[in-house]
């Protein structure tokens, strides 16, 4: 199949700080690593060390080929106090953004990838209604020494996954029900805090929170226009493709309502919206239905569907109307292969959906490194480049210079490269 990019187009790898950087003791995740009774498999402990190897890391991404690295500033870092900034802080990612002009990528930075301070747990997280305020504050410090920098700008990462998340019974408890629950009644205790008030990012659903995170992003993307007016702004959202089995019609709506469309409704007044997609749900008339018989699946067991991505995206750019940037898109896989099959599938719908009109204006792969993957520790594996974790050392894997090859020809003769590697 001929594929077609826009000129213009761009090619990147994506990382999110407290998955990659090793050590992050301030933030409220490493506390719910850590308490008993945790739902995280395994502590993030020095992850990939990418916060003293960041240098050779960015010439690694840009001699494969990418001209794009989105990755995270940790708020935890840079805040460990209220109202407290760390300089030293501010001047590492500042040492980062320069090494990505140095070797020609994008910096596309995201200023809350999931992790959050840990005194903002104490003081009531993602449903306390003085967060919006208190983090475009440090959105705006953080502006103010490195918005100079800055290619394009994303306030929230997935705040809408805690309530897919909550659809597949995962997470996402009310209020009430927490103090029955082992981590967050166990993470209350160590905060000296009622159980009720635990709302991390990654894990709250409550209505309350929906309406803690459209108030932030808003007041981010204000704080950061404050700063830079020409700064394209936007929130990066998880977005499956939604689909519905015989019967299953009005609960797949009402989950497309509730994860998708709600959420892009918001991004209206936006200057892009960030995609991030890894398959679909399909939702039966009692909820989601597992993998189709002989399909085949992921190394978590989910059904391998690279189609989701261009149903992802054109269901963007037909609520929200906006520009659309594919932020993350990958396959957790133990076969590079199949990896690079799914690559190139999704890069094929992707194409025909801009064909078809809508105006994508670049590919972030998820992700760079095999790296912390949250609730399922390190054994989930997205990346493209290999980190043995007791020497550190990265081994690109055969779908990385794939990948590399399609971004450096934007994306000319995928069809051709992919039977180069079989």
């Amino acid at each position: 199949m001929t594929t077609s990019f826009p000129e213009g187009f761009f090619w990147g790898v994506a990382s999110a700080a407290h998955q990659v950087e090793g050590n992050n003791t301030n933030s409220d995740l490493w506390l719910l690593e850590h308490v008993p009774g945790t739902i995280f498999a395994e502590p993030s402990g020095d992850a990939l060390d990418h916060y003293h190897r960041y240098a050779e890391d960015i010439a690694l991404i840009a001699s494969l080929g990418f001209d794009t690295y989105r990755f995270s500033l940790e708020w935890a870092r840079i805040e460990p106090a209220p109202g407290e900034y760390s300089v030293a802080e501010l001047d590492h990612y500042r040492r980062m953004l320069e090494q990505c002009h140095a070797h020609g990528l994008r910096p596309v930075v995201t200023f809350h990838h999931f992790s959050s301070p840990r005194w903002l747990l104490a003081a009531g997280g993602w449903e306390d209604p003085e967060t919006p305020a208190r983090f475009a504050r440090y959105c705006a410090v953080a502006m103010e020494h490195l918005g100079d920098l800055i290619d394009m700008a994303c306030t929230l990462n997935e705040p809408n996954l805690p309530y897919l998340l909550a659809e597949l019974g995962i997470t996402g408890e009310p209020p009430e029900a927490r103090a029955e629950i082992p981590v967050w009644a166990n993470a209350a205790a160590e905060l000296g805090i009622d159980p009720a008030r635990i709302a991390p990012f990654q894990f709250n659903a409550t209505p309350t929170g929906f309406a803690i995170k459209v108030a932030a992003h808003r007041a981010a993307t204000e704080a950061i226009k404050s700063v830079r007016p020409d700064l394209p702004v936007g929130w990066t959202l998880a977005n499956t493709d939604v689909q519905a089995a015989p019967g299953g019609e009005a609960y797949a709506e009402r989950v497309r309502a509730a994860v998708n469309v709600r959420f892009l409704e918001i991004s209206r007044d936006d200057d892009f919206v960030g995609i991030q997609n890894y398959g679909r749900h399909v939702f039966g008339a009692d909820g989601l239905l597992g993998a189709e018989p002989g399909m085949p699946v992921n190394s978590q067991g989910e059904e391998i569907y690279p189609a989701g991505l261009a149903a992802a995206v054109r269901e963007a750019w037909d609520v929200a109307a906006v520009p659309v940037v594919v932020t993350e898109n990958g396959l957790a896989t133990d076969d590079d292969a199949q990896r690079v099959g799914f690559l190139e599938g999704a890069l094929e719908g992707l194409a025909e959906a801009i064909r078809d009109g809508v105006d994508v204006r670049g590919y972030i792969a998820w992700t760079a490194f095999d790296n912390y993957e949250w609730i399922f520790g390190y054994a989930p594996k997205f990346g493209l480049i290999a980190v043995d974790r007791t020497t550190q050392r990265r081994t690109p894997k055969p779908s990385a210079h794939w990948l590399g090859e399609v971004a450096r020809s934007n994306g000319a003769g995928i069809g051709a490269l992919i039977g180069a590697t079989r």
